[in-house]
């Protein structure tokens, strides 16, 4: 008796290629989004293809896309990190007030002389590492929702900034006069030769963002994240330490949003108080746009960089064409409310 073999069917030619667009447009939109942002502005203006361009914009956004990574770590978890821009600030004018130039006539220590960069970029980002811990045990131990939570954090950060920053003998003058070798960080470069250069920053956020892929993908924190962040009671019920993972999260989150203020500092060559106002706005909205889902669960980091870039594109883009900046934040909006509707009708289908 012999038997026959049942192989699937083949789907015809012309239904594969529309399954790979759907494909394509469900789970790489953010590509394609970015691809034709670029293209149009182009267009318009063919500069904006020259190299000098990218390196700009990749200067320009690096310190974003880090921030924006440590807001990525919460929001897998489905929380959110409201603090965020007061603690680039508060590690900014930190790290900024200890690396002064001894001969800079305002200086915010005038009895400390030039220490090794190493220890107020360290103390910068312990300091975010500090804050990170603290909004984890408020949210994991104490049951407070991470939205009022952080925003707790966010006014108190920004208060305890500010009187530092206004303390004797500096009084609320901007953070100036830093020192060279600080200020390379943010905007020296290695040189190629030819007119091209590539910006130690743009590989300190590369290798950063290398980093945080390994811990998203292949490490057991990882995997609890996004556990946690996919359904809690799940994780609770399967082993994890949902406390322990969620304060060691906001602690990651804490030193990439240090290492960002310091940075930011670096490349700006000064700081304030004010220094990183509504960036975990920013931060938030690199996300989303990023594919990094609301309900938590969901997010990758080549999403969240591609984010950062696209909002990167608009800022200088636009700029560069001449758009009114007043129509870039009207096409910032229309772009979140977008992938977030994308996104709740992604995890309506799913459920």
């Amino acid at each position: 008796m012999s038997t026959q073999m049942n192989t699937p069917a083949k789907k015809p030619a012309g239904r594969a290629v529309l399954d790979y667009l759907k494909y394509l447009v469900t789970q790489r939109a953010i590509f394609l989004v970015l691809i034709l942002l670029v293209v149009a502005i182009a267009i318009m203006d063919p500069n904006f293809l020259a190299y000098s361009t990218l390196r700009d914009i990749l200067q320009q956004n690096s310190t974003r896309a880090i921030i924006a990574l440590g807001a990525g770590f919460i929001l897998i978890t489905g929380g959110t990190d409201l603090s965020a821009g007061r603690v680039v600030g508060l590690t900014a004018v930190v790290s900024a007030s200890m690396l002064q130039m001894d001969k800079y006539a305002s200086k915010f220590y005038p009895d400390l002389h030039e220490i090794w960069i190493g220890w107020p970029i360290l103390i910068g980002i312990l300091a975010g590492v500090l804050v990170g811990c603290v909004n984890g045990f408020i949210i994991a131990k104490l049951k407070v929702p991470p939205f009022i939570a952080t925003l707790g954090t966010m006014v108190a950060v920004y208060g305890l900034n500010s009187l530092y920053f206004d303390s004797d003998p500096n009084n609320s003058q901007p953070i100036a006069g830093l020192r060279d070798d600080f200020k390379k960080l943010g905007s020296g470069y290695i040189d190629f030769g030819g007119g091209y250069t590539l910006p130690y920053i743009v590989l300190i956020a590369i290798g950063i963002g290398i980093v945080c892929w390994i811990l998203f993908n292949k490490t057991r924190l990882g995997k609890n994240m996004y556990a946690i962040g996919g359904n809690v009671q799940a994780a609770h019920v399967s082993g994890i330490n949902v406390a322990r993972n969620l304060i060691f999260i906001y602690a990651i989150a804490g030193a990439l949003y240090g290492v960002g203020g310091v940075l930011e500092a670096a490349r700006t060559g000064g700081a304030t108080n004010n220094t990183g106002n509504m960036y975990e706005l920013d931060a938030i909205a690199a996300c989303v746009v990023g594919g990094v889902s609301t309900a938590g669960g969901i997010g990758t980091v080549p999403g969240i960089m591609a984010g950062v870039l696209i909002f990167g594109v608009i800022n200088y883009g636009l700029t560069f064409i001449g758009v009114s900046p007043y129509w870039q934040l009207i096409i910032k909006g229309l772009i979140i409310v977008a992938a977030v509707a994308f996104d709740i009708r992604k995890y309506v289908a799913k459920r």
